[in-house]
C-alpha cells in the first residue's frame, strides 16, 4: 500500500499500540521504490477517419480528450504520473514511440478513430500491460481486445464516456508499480525449495526476493536494543485484553525480533518479510517467534507473512497495495453441517480495516502447536464480508467470499480464529486445490481481483 503522512499518523498513534514505526523509519521507507507512483504512459492512436465520422476534426478532438484527461490524472497524481500524449497515425510511428518508452509500469492507449492503424501492433509489442480506453463511438478495435488478452497479451478494455471510471485503473497500475519495486527478505536454510516460486514471481511481475540465512536473523537479534524491546513489550502488554501464557521474557523476546527484522528490512530496502517458522527455521530455534513482528508490520502497511509462503505473500502485496487492508493468511477448517469455514492463524494484524482503521482488541497468548513464544489473539470485526484470495502460481488466482458470524476460542488450532459463512462449503470442499494456506482481506474486493487478472496476465477461479 502507499505509505502517507495521514496512515502512518494512524498507525503510530492508534491502539492497540504505538511506535510502529519512528519518523526517521518512516521517512525512510516512504522513500523506497515500492512505495512511489506508477509510470504510465498514455498514446493516441487515429487514422483517417470514415468512423465515428468522415468530418471528425482528429487534432480538436485530441485536444479535447487530452484536457479531459488531465484532470482525471490531477485527481489521480498520487497514484500515477501520465507521460507522453503523442498522437501516433501508422504502425510505423508506434514501432518508433515504443522503442523509447523506458520504466514503465503501463501505457493508456486511446484509439481516436476507425481504422484505428498500429491498435494490434502496439498491444503485441508492449512490454508492459496496456489499458485501451475507448470511449462511444472513438473506434471498433475494442471488439479484439478479448481475443489479443487470450493470446498472452495483458491487456483490457474500458468502454465508457466518464473519465472518473479510470480511477480503479490507476490504483490498478500503482500495484503494478508496487509489486515491480517490491523486495521480500525469505527467511531459510533451504533456498531451493523456494527458487522457483520466486522466479516465476519475479519473472511475472518483477518483484525481487533475497533468502536470508538463520545465522543473518540471529545476529539481527543480537544487535537489537533489549531495552528498547523491554519499553515496547510492556507497552504491548498494558494495551492488551489480557496476557494468557507467555512470560514476560518471551513477549519481550518477540518484541526484540520485531526491532531485528525491522532493521534488517530497512537495510535491505524490503517491504516484505516471511520465515520459514515450521520448517528449516523453526521459530522454537530462533531467539524469539516473529509472529509480533507480521503483526505490527501489517498494522503499519508493510508485510510480514507466515512459513515463507510465496504465493501468500504476493497474494497479500497484491490486494493490500491496492485496497490498503492486511492480508490475514490461514488455515482453513471446514464444517458442512454449517455450511461453515473457520478461518485459524497465530499472526493476525489488528488494523484489519487498514491504518486508518480502528484496532481490534487483542490476547497476549504462545503459539497454539508449540505452547512458546508469543503471539495475538485478535477478535476480528465480525458480521462483515470478507474476501479469501491465494495466487497458485503467477498465472491463476483463486477467490472466493465469505460473512465473518463470529471469532472462534477453541484451544484446537490456532490462536486467531473466525467463523464465515460462505456459498457452498461443498463444492469448495470437493474442489480445493493450491496447498492449504488462504489470504483473508476484509471488503469484497472480487471484481478488483478480476480488472487485475485481465491486465496483469492470471486467471481469476472463483473457488466458491
Amino acid at each position: 500500500m502507499t505509505l502517507t503522512r495521514r496512515s502512518f499518523q494512524a498507525a503510530l498513534c492508534g491502539l492497540p499500540f504505538s511506535g510502529l514505526l519512528k519518523a526517521d523509519e518512516y521517512e525512510a521507507f516512504r522513500a523506497m521504490p515500492w512505495n512511489g507512483r506508477a509510470r504510465v504512459a498514455r498514446v493516441y492512436l487515429a487514422g483517417a477517419p470514415h468512423w465515428p465520422k468522415p468530418t471528425l476534426d482528429v487534432e480538436a478532438e485530441h485536444k479535447e480528450v487530452e484536457a479531459r484527461l488531465a484532470e482525471a490524472a490531477r485527481k489521480n497524481a498520487h497514484l500515477v504520473e501520465l507521460s507522453g500524449g503523442e498522437l501516433l497515425r501508422s504502425a510505423e510511428e508506434v514501432k518508433t514511440w515504443l522503442a523509447r518508452q523506458q520504466d514503465l509500469d503501463g501505457i493508456l492507449l486511446l484509439p481516436l478513430t476507425q481504422p484505428t492503424p498500429g491498435f494490434q501492433q502496439l498491444i503485441q509489442a508492449a512490454p508492459v500491460p496496456v489499458l485501451v480506453f475507448s470511449r462511444p463511438y472513438a473506434t471498433h478495435s475494442w471488439a479484439s481486445v478479448a481475443g489479443l488478452r487470450k493470446a498472452g497479451r495483458r491487456v483490457d478494455v474500458i468502454a465508457t464516456s466518464s473519465y472518473g471510471d479510470l480511477d480503479p485503473w490507476f490504483r490498478i497500475f500503482r500495484t503494478v508499480h508496487h509489486l515491480r519495486k517490491s523486495r521480500v527478505l525469505v527467511g531459510t536454510e533451504n533456498p531451493p525449495s523456494r527458487a522457483k516460486a520466486a522466479e516465476e514471481y519475479q519473472g511475472a511481475f518483477g518483484t525481487e526476493f533475497r533468502f536470508v540465512p538463520g545465522a543473518e536473523i540471529q545476529k539481527a537479534f543480537a544487535a537489537a536494543d533489549a531495552g528498547e524491546a523491554r519499553k515496547l513489550a510492556a507497552e504491548f502488554t498494558r494495551n492488551a485484553l489480557r496476557v494468557v501464557e507467555p512470560k514476560p521474557i518471551e513477549i519481550e523476546n518477540g518484541l526484540r525480533m520485531h526491532l531485528a527484522l525491522k532493521a534488517m528490512m530497512l537495510r535491505e530496502k524490503a517491504n516484505a518479510f516471511t520465515i520459514d517458522c515450521f520448517g528449516t527455521l523453526a521459530a522454537n530455534t530462533l531467539p524469539g517467534y516473529p509472529c509480533i513482528c507480521w503483526s505490527k508490520l501489517n498494522d503499519a502497511g508493510l508485510y510480514g507473512v507466515c512459513e515463507a509462503d510465496l504465493h501468500s505473500t504476493m497474494t497479500q502485496m497484491l490486494v493490500t497495495s491496492y485496497a490498503g487492508v492486511p492480508g490475514f493468511v490461514s488455515d482453513p477448517v471446514f464444517d458442512l453441517s454449517r455450511n461453515e469455514v473457520i478461518h485459524a492463524h497465530c499472526v493476525s494484524a489488528t488494523k484489519l480495516k487498514g491504518p486508518d482503521g480502528p484496532a481490534s482488541p487483542y490476547i497476549i497468548r504462545d503459539h497454539l502447536e508449540t505452547h512458546e513464544g508469543a503471539v495475538l489473539q485478535v477478535l476480528m470485526p465480525c458480521d462483515e464480508t470478507i474476501t479469501v484470495a491465494r495466487f497458485a502460481g503467477p498465472k491463476k488466482m483463486l477467490v472466493s467470499t465469505a460473512v465473518v458470524t463470529g471469532y472462534g476460542d477453541s484451544d484446537r488450532g490456532c490462536r486467531s480464529q473466525i467463523r464465515t459463512r460462505v456459498k457452498d462449503a461443498e463444492k469448495w470442499l470437493e474442489n480445493y486445490q493450491a496447498g492449504l494456506h488462504r489470504v483473508i482481506f476484509y471488503g469484497d474486493h472480487t471484481r478488483t481481483l478480476e480488472r487485475m487478472g485481465r491486465l496483469l496476465g492470471f486467471e481469476t477461479v472463483i473457488e466458491a
